[in-house]
């Protein structure tokens, strides 16, 4: 089980902004932000945490360097309605449409999901199983 994942931004405040419009429908928030100030060791002026309940379990940095390297994050979902909350409110926060939400029978037959790729390519998806 993953405790918590974090992801390498170009633009720290863009992909912030972005992440807690788009995951807020899923019932994430800013749980946790550490500065330099705090955190000494940290090469980079802030971080922060995004969760549910508490718990921060994605974390977001700024990129040291270009380039990023775009990868694939899943957030479960309680309902289908989510998944649609999901997918318009990133895209209404700046996301590119990269899977429109429905049925991908392919991988279970009541798998419900839409996919949107975020300010850096990463390409977020938000899932129900139900």
């Amino acid at each position: 089980m993953i405790d918590h994942y974090s992801l390498i931004v170009r633009d720290y405040g863009v992909s912030k902004a972005f992440y807690l419009a788009a995951l807020a429908p899923l019932g994430y928030g800013l749980v946790m932000q550490l500065s330099k100030a705090e955190v000494p060791h940290l090469p980079y002026d802030e971080i922060c945490g995004l969760g549910v309940g508490g718990k921060p379990d994605l974390w977001l940095r700024p990129a040291l360097e270009d380039p990023v390297s775009p990868t694939h994050i899943a957030f479960r979902a309680e309902s289908r309605e989510a998944v649609d909350a999901f997918y318009r409110a990133a895209l209404e926060a700046g996301g590119r449409d990269n899977g429109a939400p429905g049925l991908r029978p392919q991988y279970h037959p009541n798998y419900y999901g839409a996919f949107v790729l975020d300010p850096d390519g990463y390409n977020i998806e938000a899932v129900h199983h139900g």
